[in-house]
């Protein structure tokens, strides 16, 4: 059943990034990965609050794989982050790696410290 919930999951997953990528994508061009940028940093932030609530407010674990392997995991995308920073110039790709593993690594941390109150 828990197979099912995640598989379920991730189905809203992955036409959420693809629905917030293609919007940011629209508004700013494609000469820079904005949109990949932003749903990253927004899925690490979630998944900071999401670690901070099983460890702190006792979230129910499978509730967490569902709302984290299922959709976090769908919604978020390590392998177009690292065609798209393969893409770029040198100096802009090392802005997108700085941004996206430096950002996703303060917004976890960010969203463990707010569930830790």
């Amino acid at each position: 059943m828990i197979t099912l919930a995640i598989v379920l999951a991730g189905a809203l997953g992955a036409p959420s990034r693809y629905l917030v990528e293609r919007s940011i994508s629209i508004r700013t061009g494609a000469r820079y990965p904005w949109g990949t940028l932003l749903v990253n940093l927004l899925g690490a932030g979630a998944l900071g609050l999401l670690a901070g609530s099983i460890e702190y407010h006792h979230v129910d674990r499978d509730l967490a794989r569902v709302a984290g392997v299922g959709f976090l995991g769908a919604f978020t995308t390590f392998s177009t982050f690292a065609v798209e920073a393969n893409r770029l110039r040198l100096p802009a790709r090392l802005g997108y790696l700085g941004a996206s593993l430096g950002g996703g690594l303060i917004l976890a941390g960010i969203g463990v410290a707010i569930t830790a109150r």
